[in-house]
């Protein structure tokens, strides 16, 4: 563990006015900013946020993650226990704990929207794999690769699986995964967007060549950005961690933002301050210091 002289002197502060207004809401990524390369969540970390939500401040954990992998943060849920999901198409209710997630709130992915995308960039891209995210299920064409720890509800073409007439159907759909064996990922992430336009959002937090689409305008922070307004919270009195281009407009967005010291570039450049690394529990010291009125 650092000690105090030198984690604190790795902290850029935020220069903005927010820097001086009493944080109500902390939004939080999970990969690469919370957990640890481990996906453990540090003693230190676990007891920043019970001291978050002690003193009033609520704790959102925003993640590209399904529903269904949030078990890795159930026991260290408190108070209201909310999470953004899939990049902001779903918001949901920890407290039933594993397997038991509530879905509050669903942004979903038109259908119509998705066929096009994924014919647009099989066209931009030849060799793109797909696979579809919908609330309970998950489905991927045969080539995709095992890229997730979890058997597809069905193989089939993607065309196939967003058809009206799909098993799949009745289900909203999330987001589609999009991979390509060969491409350099903020290439890939480049090109789809200009391929895809406004039919979709098109963003990335693997550091393989995975790209994550949702529906239009649908993003961690427009998600956010509605759940704050649900509960009187100005982006000004939210503070926010990231480290992946997904959580580029989330940091845009907050008051205050701080990029993880492992984050991509577009991200240091997005946030308005910035902290250690996740391996170091670079979101704790941050809580700590605004517990503390350093900040």
């Amino acid at each position: 563990m650092r000690d105090n002289e030198r984690v604190t002197s790795a902290i850029r502060e935020p220069e903005t006015p927010a820097a001086t207004t009493p944080p109500r809401l902390i939004a939080t990524d999970l990969d690469g900013t919370l957990l640890r390369d481990d996906k453990s969540v540090s003693p230190r970390t676990v007891a920043a946020l019970a001291a978050a939500e002690e003193a009033g401040i609520e704790v959102f954990f925003v993640t590209g993650r399904p529903a269904r992998w949030m078990d890795v943060v159930s026991d260290h849920v408190h108070g209201h226990g909310l999470a953004i999901c899939g990049n902001g198409a779903a918001v949901v209710d920890l407290h039933g704990g594993p397997g038991a997630h509530r879905f509050v709130k669903v942004r979903e992915l038109p259908r119509n929207n998705a066929l096009e995308a994924v014919g647009l960039l099989r066209d931009a891209a030849p060799g793109t794999v797909y696979a579809v995210e919908q609330t309970y299920g998950f489905y991927q064409e045969p080539a995709y690769p095992k890229l997730h720890m979890e058997v597809p509800d069905d193989l089939a073409p993607a065309e196939d699986l967003l058809a009206d007439g799909s098993p799949a159907a009745a289900e909203p759909v999330l987001k589609i995964l999009a991979f390509h064996p060969e491409m350099e990922p903020d290439a890939f992430l480049t090109l789809a967007r200009l391929a895809i336009g406004d039919r979709a959002t098109v963003t990335r937090s693997s550091p393989s060549a995975l790209l994550e689409i949702s529906g239009p305008d649908v993003s961690k922070a427009s998600t956010l950005a509605l759940c704050c307004a649900e509960r009187g919270i100005l982006h000004e009195q939210v503070v926010a961690f990231g480290d992946m281009p997904n959580d580029v407009e989330m940091l845009t967005w907050a008051g205050r933002s701080y990029a993880m010291g492992n984050a991509h570039p577009d991200v240091l450049a997005a946030a308005s301050g910035r902290t250690i690394a996740n391996n170091d529990d670079g979101v704790a010291v941050v809580i700590e210091r605004l517990l503390n009125g350093r900040t």
